[in-house]
């Protein structure tokens, strides 16, 4: 459904390619004459009221604050000074990429990571808060373009994976067996590009910027019993005094499969390019552990005991027909057995299975019910067969929801500094994020960055050895984060 608001740039005012310029109007229906009026405002749903200069207060007033953030003003004279700071700004920006990357610290112990952004946030003359949820970092920047109480938060998370790379690269990571294959280094260094460039211009924009620098989102093993990440940061007060309008996050991704595509449909989302999905974008995280009892016996005499091998491969047979014959086929849902270990004998009855999986769900009320249609297979079948079992089922990360108001509002901004064609609508994924935590809080939007170069052979996906970045997303995702800062801020004001 079309916005009954659209604004017109005029093409011949845009800046140059060189700074990511949009490459066609986000509302193609206007008529010829509106094009000569830069700015122009347009109701076409109210009568007598077709098109209007750019709104007073008064009217901003009646207006959605999404609306009116979408058509705020597309501010091309702040683009083009932050572009110069950030050509300026590269090689600072590689070279702390390159030093977080060649560093890399696990889940939870951050704490070298946590130590540099904080020296680098001190320098800048940011107020800053440490020692939140173990290692992560709270850091408020205000601008001095007017009075505003308004506050719009940055999200970037700092921890790595517990995987060792396969690269040549002066670079590579000097921790054995650990590697940022998931790309916070990335976030982090435009996170620190975005502090710096606003505390180069903080004439530019009103309001205050906060700054969260998040340990642990790559989440704990499974026997951790306390919180950890965003959900501790935010039990801590990182989303208070004050508390954010909206937040904002985005991620490295070297692929997408583009929205109407056909699932199997793999497209390399490119650096200087962004995607983003409305609604969904990510699924609730669920774990579990499934004991199976049985009782031990010869293996020449198996009707003596109760095999309870034969129980778990039953169990996780019919675990399956969850997704396939009990549940709607809209609805989206993912069950992975991931481990399985029992037994201690070729010959000798096993008399204990453990299996480990994983969940993967939208919807909270579906969510609870694949839950409790696995207890009733599980009871059921340990019942057939004289076993007994315990369900460990612990509930994870939950769906990361991005505002569709919000991501309507914010489009245009990225458009802008990226180019129409460079801004993809892409299918939600099934993996986890806990950025939904913050999002809980204010309205939150979690969009990709594109860091492929198929040109250059830099395609290696996430969570995987040969994972690295075409450094130029790194001005991209600066760029773009900037600008979204700034007109959220602009039309809040």
């Amino acid at each position: 459904m079309r916005s009954p608001l659209c604004v017109m740039e005029n093409p011949s005012r845009l800046p140059a390619p060189r700074r990511w310029a949009a490459e066609s109007s986000s509302c193609r229906d206007l008529e010829a004459d509106d094009r000569s009026l830069p700015g122009a405002w347009r109701f076409p749903m109210l009568s007598g009221m077709k098109r209007f200069p750019l709104p007073t207060p008064a009217r901003l007033a009646v207006l959605p604050l999404w609306l009116a953030l979408a058509h705020a003003a597309s501010g091309s004279e702040r683009d083009d000074a932050f572009a110069r700071t950030i050509d300026e700004l590269f090689p600072k920006l590689v070279e702390t990429r390159r030093h977080l990357h060649a560093n890399p610290e696990l889940s939870n112990e951050e704490e070298n990571s946590a130590t540099y952004v904080t020296k680098r946030l001190t320098e800048l003359g940011l107020e800053v808060q440490t020692g939140v949820a173990k290692h992560g970092i709270v850091a408020l920047l205000k601008g001095k373009a007017g009075a505003s109480e308004h506050c719009v938060a940055l999200r970037a998370d700092m921890d790595a994976l517990p995987i060792t790379q396969l690269s040549s690269k002066p670079y590579r990571s000097r921790n054995p067996g650990v590697m940022h294959a998931c790309g916070h280094d990335v976030h982090t260094t435009v996170a620190l590009g975005v502090a710096e460039v606003l505390r180069n211009h903080q004439d530019q924009f009103s309001g205050t910027v906060k700054f969260l620098f998040q340990p642990a989102e790559e989440g704990m093993p499974i026997d951790f019993k306390d919180d950890w990440g965003a959900k501790q940061m935010v039990a801590e007060g990182a989303m208070e005094n004050p508390r954010p309008a909206a937040i904002f996050a985005l991620h490295c991704r070297p692929t997408i499969t583009p929205k109407g595509a056909d699932l199997a449909t793999k497209r390399y989302l490119e650096a200087g390019q962004f995607s983003y999905t409305s609604g969904y974008d990510s699924a609730n995280s669920d774990t579990f552990e499934v004991v199976i009892k049985g009782t031990m016996a010869h293996g020449s005499a198996p009707q003596r005991g109760v095999d309870a091998i034969t129980v778990a491969a039953e169990a996780i047979t019919a675990l399956q027909t969850i997704r396939s014959r009990r549940t709607d086929t809209q609805q989206p849902l993912v069950l992975t057995i991931g481990t399985i270990r029992g037994g201690q004998r070729h010959n000798i009855l096993a008399d204990e299975v453990r299996f480990t999986g994983t969940v993967r769900t939208y919807d909270e009320a579906f969510r609870d019910s694949v839950r409790k249609m696995m207890t009733q297979i599980l009871d059921g079948i340990t019942a057939a067969h004289g076993a007994t079992h315990i369900l460990d089922y612990r509930t994870g990360y939950p769906s990361v929801y991005n505002d569709p108001k919000l991501v309507e509002a914010t489009l245009p901004t990225l458009r802008r500094i990226a180019g129409q064609a460079n801004v993809i609508e892409s299918i939600p994924g099934m993996g986890g994020e806990d950025f939904s935590h913050f999002a809980k809080v204010s309205p939150g939007f979690y969009f990709r960055l594109g860091v492929a170069n198929e040109a250059n052979g830099i395609l290696g996906e996430i969570h995987t050895p040969a994972f690295d970045v075409d450094e130029q997303c790194l001005k991209t995702g600066v760029a773009g984060m900037a600008a979204v800062i700034c007109d959220f801020l602009d039309a809040v004001r």
